[in-house]
């Protein structure tokens, strides 16, 4: 059974889980370490979910994460999801439809009037199960700037 909850306490067991979640996100981006996920929990914009298996123990019992960020800007409440990951062991078994359903609620709750995401072309389940979850891909370019180092 899978359950999502908002991150909380940062425990040995949730950086070993990021630890273990990170490279199946990014094989570039290492994984956040107990203080960043700390002051992530902190933020008052962001809510960090993680998807816990009850029946699993220890930091092998979460499956996957996401953060939500909810912010104001002069237009309105905007909320954004990101860095989403599910385990490989528990993928096609609902845990991505629940965290999205989730973080979708906490939105909404904060009054965001929608929610957006971006997802690359390649990750084909990830854009279906947005599709079924009522998002709409949107015409748009995204732009990124990188720091020079």
């Amino acid at each position: 059974m899978i359950e999502i909850r908002e991150l909380e306490d940062v425990t040995p067991d949730v950086v070993a889980a990021f630890q273990r979640l990170t490279p199946q996100l990014s094989s570039s981006a290492p994984a956040p370490t107990a203080g960043e996920l700390a002051e992530i929990v902190a933020s008052d914009t962001t809510v960090l979910l993680i998807a816990v298996d009850s029946e699993a123990t220890g930091e092998a019992a979460i499956r996957g994460s996401m953060t939500l960020v909810v912010f104001r800007i002069p237009t309105g409440v905007r909320a954004w999801i990101e860095d989403v990951v599910v385990d490989a062991s528990a993928r096609g078994a609902g845990v991505g439809a629940a965290l999205n359903r989730r973080a979708i609620e906490i939105a909404h709750d904060r009054g965001a009037r929608t929610v957006d995401l971006t997802s690359r072309p390649s990750r084909e389940a990830a854009n279906r199960l947005y599709a079924r979850l009522g998002f709409a891909r949107r015409d748009t370019n995204v732009y990124r700037h990188a720091r020079d180092d």
